[in-house]
């Protein structure tokens, strides 16, 4: 696989081509994805569930993500890699902008973090560092404790306008990137076509530009259990690698996600 950039997600959206990505916490699984042509691997603060086996995201420090982003880079070379920045380590664009560093030196491509219209101020001053920024809508799992659990969010007009607003905001203040989790798949489609960055959906139906979903999820290895919007592909194919090909080319394809791995 050639070596991924933002130009190429940009073409990819421009030319409507979908694209795959996985989260990845070591260097010998994303040199799997790599050599199985994943362009994306995100870094994701979710390694709190599902390699420390925490009920939640929130005990994930800056710390472990650079940790895990030096691990990523390691075994992959040429994918792009988007980290999360963790709970509470970008509620001021001082601390964001540290924290932000810490992973860009670690291997990251690009930043992620979760919020709306509060995060405006962070994203252009992180933009304006040289910090490529992909912003989180939909459900942001920081933030559980708000939300009483994990659910689906935008489902009200109320609520979809608002997502809407934010992700028109944030684009405008400089993201790059925009994750939208667990939203009717129509208001992700209309947000789709109205933003000119791409937009990667998980448990966001199949017309965002790009999809991405928990490794152990489409391993079947969760250790908790596997969210509606995720697949066992493994136990459609009997190997890692062809579990992560097929995954990859089921949503080139658009046969995946389907209507029953969507809300």
């Amino acid at each position: 696989m050639k070596k991924i950039t933002i130009s190429d997600l940009n073409n990819w959206k421009v030319l409507g081509k979908k694209f795959a990505a996985i989260t990845a916490y070591d260097a010998s699984f994303s040199k799997v994805f790599d050599s199985q042509n994943i362009p994306v691997l995100v870094v994701g603060d979710s390694l709190g569930s599902v390699i420390q086996g925490k009920p939640t995201t929130l005990d994930v420090s800056v710390d472990d993500l650079v940790y895990h982003t030096q691990c990523v880079r390691a075994g992959s070379p040429n994918a792009f890699i988007i980290s999360d920045l963790p709970f509470m380590s970008y509620h001021t664009p001082n601390t964001a902008c540290e924290s932000a560093a810490k992973l860009m030196k670690a291997g990251a491509n690009m930043i992620k973090v979760e919020g709306g219209s509060w995060l405006i101020d962070t994203v252009k001053i992180l933009t304006e560092r040289s910090v490529p920024i992909c912003a989180h809508l939909g459900l942001m799992p920081q933030a559980v404790n708000i939300y009483g659990g994990y659910k689906v969010q935008g489902k009200t007009e109320a609520q979809a306008t608002e997502i809407m607003e934010n992700a028109q905001q944030l684009q405008q203040a400089g993201a790059k990137v925009l994750v939208l989790e667990c939203v009717p798949a129509k208001l992700a489609q209309q947000i789709t076509l109205e933003l000119n960055i791409p937009v990667i959906g998980i448990g966001a139906g199949k017309d965002t530009d790009g999809q991405v979903l928990v490794m152990h999820d489409i391993l079947g290895v969760s250790a908790n259990y596997i969210p509606r919007f995720s697949r066992n592909f493994l136990a459609e194919t009997g190997s890692i690698e062809a579990a992560v090909t097929k995954y990859r080319e089921e949503v080139e394809q658009q046969t995946f996600p389907d209507d029953k791995h969507s809300f």
